[in-house]
């Protein structure tokens, strides 16, 4: 914890159980175990890019549960793990994902996580917190998860802190619609909000513009904006003024599985933003990150260290 009690950066959100195949879905048999969910892996990333990070989340009352909440640990993340009764893990099955495309075989209907609610979380914790980070699966989770999602970027943001919210909209968890209302109602509350494109745009803002989708959530309210355009690179643009800056991605040495990657480049981000570097080195940090966790397999599959991360950003180009 930092000098004040708080974590650097903390995530909340549903971490889960990760069953992968080198096969197709169609013809799998064969599955590794492992833990994913892009809560853990944005947590993930921002412990190995040197925050103190914890996870607030709910998980099952069982043995795999229990091997999840480890793993968070050895992961160097503080798990703030609420173990219910009344409700499983969630879980997802997949291939590896080397082209980016494909779809995974979602398991979480009535997790433990979709059971989130604001009083699981510490007020006093919150207000400590350095630097939120949350999503918009975890709010399309339930109504209730949603509420927490919303009363954790206030508490936070109203004490000083920083929000970074990642939309990662779902078209299996949610309506473009409901996507839509959450983020108009986040966005004041963010220090900087990082959509895909064309991927979330599409559905929140209806346009696939890097421009056009970085003015209009600024025009919501958030301070900032990074725009993620995979192998096309980055947009950062502020509230404060100033012309968007253009960041291009950094080369990908190898790539086994793009599972992931979005979330290493919010954790990242998080943690860098937590350790006060300002906003465009954390971006470039975090695309660096990205562009290292595609030689994993699943969401954890690999982390880069901070080092790593640097030196891949130096041999790398930089802003256009």
């Amino acid at each position: 914890m930092g000098a004040d009690g708080g974590h650097d950066v903390l995530v909340v959100g549903e971490p889960l159980l990760e069953l992968t195949s080198g096969e197709p879905l169609e013809t799998a048999s064969d599955f590794s175990l492992s833990f994913s969910g892009d809560a853990l892996n944005a947590a993930a990333a921002a412990a190995a890019a040197g925050a103190d990070t914890a996870l607030l989340t709910r998980v099952g009352a069982d043995a795999l549960s229990a091997r999840l909440v480890a793993r968070v640990a050895e992961l160097g993340v503080t798990p703030l793990a609420r173990v219910v009764d009344d409700a499983p893990t969630g879980a997802y099955v997949s291939a590896l994902d080397p082209g980016g495309a494909a779809e995974f075989v979602y398991l979480r209907q009535g997790s433990a996580a979709s059971g989130l609610v604001p009083d699981d979380l510490d007020t006093a914790a919150l207000e400590r917190t350095r630097v939120l980070l949350v999503s918009g699966i975890t709010a399309a989770l339930s109504p209730s998860a949603e509420e927490t999602v919303l009363h954790a970027a206030r508490t936070v943001a109203g004490a000083g802190g920083r929000v970074v919210y990642d939309p990662n909209f779902r078209a299996r968890l949610t309506t473009p619609e409901r996507a839509r209302a959450v983020l108009e109602r986040i966005a004041p509350s963010c220090s900087v909000v990082t959509p895909s494109c064309p991927g979330d745009a599409a559905a929140l803002v209806g346009d696939d513009d890097p421009a056009a989708v970085a003015a209009h959530v600024l025009g919501l309210g958030a301070g900032a904006v990074v725009v993620t355009r995979g192998e096309d690179g980055v947009l950062v643009a502020a509230a404060d003024g100033g012309a968007p800056t253009w960041l291009d991605a950094v080369p990908v040495p190898l790539v086994v599985d793009q599972t992931g990657a979005g979330d290493a480049l919010a954790g990242t981000l998080a943690a860098r933003l937590a350790a006060g570097d300002p906003l465009l080195e954390a971006a470039r940090l975090g695309t660096a990150a990205a562009a290292l966790s595609l030689a994993g397999a699943g969401g954890t599959g690999r982390v880069p260290t901070l080092g790593e991360t640097r030196a891949a950003l130096a041999a790398g180009p930089r802003a256009s």
